[in-house]
């Protein structure tokens, strides 16, 4: 398994902005924007039950993450590897992504329990650093 590079966790830590990249039920890659944060061994980041993502990644717990860099986005890191979730801290996540992205805490809409997923850090490239 590869470590998180210094470049990853940098992008982490700020306001960057991440692509989610799971495989659909139809083979088809799907993508979305996800607001992330590094862990000890991958990147996090929070959703609820039930959306593509998480259907997707029951089914198959391969992904990618690609976070770019907002003020150079010729400066990105792509982690890939599998996903593990867990509905521990899944509220405390997504309050703690909400104050560094928009600088308020999230205002829960959902009632479907919300899960923490993390992407394991198997292989990480970076690129224009």
């Amino acid at each position: 398994m590869s470590q998180l590079t210094d470049l990853v966790r940098k992008l982490a830590s700020g306001p960057n902005f991440a692509t989610l990249a799971t495989i659909g039920r139809d083979g088809l890659p799907q993508q979305t924007t996800v607001w992330v944060k590094a862990t000890d061994d991958g990147i996090a980041f929070s959703t609820v039950e039930g959306r593509v993502k998480h259907r997707n990644l029951l089914r198959d717990p391969r992904a990618s993450v690609l976070i770019i860099d907002r003020d150079n986005p010729y400066v990105y890191a792509v982690v890939r590897g599998p996903v593990t979730m867990t509905r521990d801290g899944g509220r405390e996540l997504i309050d703690e992504l909400s104050h560094k992205y928009e600088g308020k805490p999230w205002q829960e809409t959902a009632t479907i329990p919300r899960v923490v997923m993390t992407v394991s850090a198997e292989r990480v490239t970076e690129y224009g650093a």
